[in-house]
């Protein structure tokens, strides 16, 4: 059974740091694409950042140059190391993962609060 758990959400100022994580178990995902979303309130979700088995990355615009993906596949562990933080960045940020020969993410996360006071 595959399980994708995030921790390392919460408060933080405007202009702070967070670094979310994303313990994945249940099959092998060295070669899957992993990925954050996020949504708020009222919103829908947004692809945040992806990283691909050959570990280059994507983001949406509105993170670039604050946020950076990585990933640890021994660890089977994906990060989002967020800087700058902006209250617009107030979501609950889900880990997801689109499995190699699969045509969409499939395998999602509970996901984890983070909040960007001004």
């Amino acid at each position: 059974q595959v399980q994708l758990v995030e921790s390392g959400g919460g408060l933080v100022q405007a202009g702070g740091s967070l670094r979310l994580s994303c313990l994945a178990s249940g099959r092998t995902f060295r070669r899957d694409v992993m990925a954050w979303f996020r949504q708020a309130p009222g919103k829908e979700r947004e692809l945040v950042a992806q990283s691909w088995s050959t570990f280059s990355s994507s983001y949406t615009s509105s993170v670039k140059g604050r946020f950076s993906v990585s990933r640890d596949n021994a660890a089977n562990t994906l990060y989002l190391e967020m800087n700058s933080l902006k209250p617009e960045d107030t979501a609950t940020y889900y880990c997801a993962v689109w499995p190699v020969g699969s045509n969409n993410y499939t395998y999602w996360g509970q996901g984890t609060q983070v909040t960007v006071s001004p």
